[in-house]
């Protein structure tokens, strides 16, 4: 990911949700809306694509993780069961160890595919953050460093408000991958106690470092109401 900007002065993360102003047809809010440029548009694609990226991150780990993950332990307790219904140094009698144990790898496979998708993701991320800031720089050519701090985009943000608020994005998805690789390992154990793999599968669940700094809880009501068309289709 490029350097953040140096030259910028101000805080790195929203400091409170924008108040929606009463809106009167056909009297636009800033001058920009009234003529929206290549600028808006770019810039209005690129917060839409952070934000399908955010929902696409959720799917892979709520779907895709999570049935991984449930099957992985609800297998080894179904296995773990069948050999507690035995005595001592016997085996069950049908051939059910093996399929086990061959739906479990699976599992643990698809684990591994589903960290190597959130880090592509996570790259995504960081990918559009930077063209954010390639998008700053080249309005700062063509519409000077003045339009781009004074002037609003739609409401009342500026052009460098949203890329030096929305710098620090990554950070928790980050967090959340680093631990959500720690649970994965600590999954791959086939002796791994019921308890302990409910907990996992809870921690799993929460997305704890998402659940106040992820997209949603910090930026999707800023845009709805910051961003002209947002919803747009």
């Amino acid at each position: 990911m490029s350097k953040r900007l140096a030259s910028f002065h101000g805080p790195s993360t929203p400091t409170s949700s924008p108040v929606s102003q009463p809106r009167h047809p056909g009297t636009p809010a800033s001058p920009s809306r009234a003529s929206e440029t290549t600028i808006h548009r770019k810039a209005r694609t690129l917060l839409q694509e952070l934000r399908s990226l955010s929902h696409a991150w959720d799917d892979i780990v709520l779907v895709d993780g999570l049935n991984a993950a449930r099957t992985l332990v609800d297998t080894r307790t179904e296995l773990n069961n069948a050999f507690a219904v035995h005595a001592p140094g016997s085996l069950p009698r049908s051939p059910i160890v093996g399929p086990k144990l061959a739906v479990m790898e699976k599992c643990i496979v698809q684990l591994d595919t589903v960290l190597t998708k959130l880090q592509k993701n996570l790259r995504r991320m960081g990918t559009v953050v930077d063209n954010l800031e390639a998008l700053y720089h080249e309005a700062q050519k063509t519409k000077g460093p003045k339009w781009c701090k004074e002037e609003p985009l739609w409401l009342s943000w500026s052009l460098e408000k949203f890329v030096l608020s929305i710098g620090s994005i990554t950070t928790p998805y980050h967090r959340s991958l680093v631990l959500l690789d720690g649970l994965v390992n600590q999954l791959r154990s086939h002796s791994l106690s019921f308890e302990t793999s409910r907990l996992i599968i809870n921690q799993w669940i929460e997305q704890l470092y998402l659940v106040e700094n992820g997209w949603d809880a910090q930026w999707e009501d800023i845009c709805a109401v910051e961003v002209e068309k947002w919803d747009a289709r």
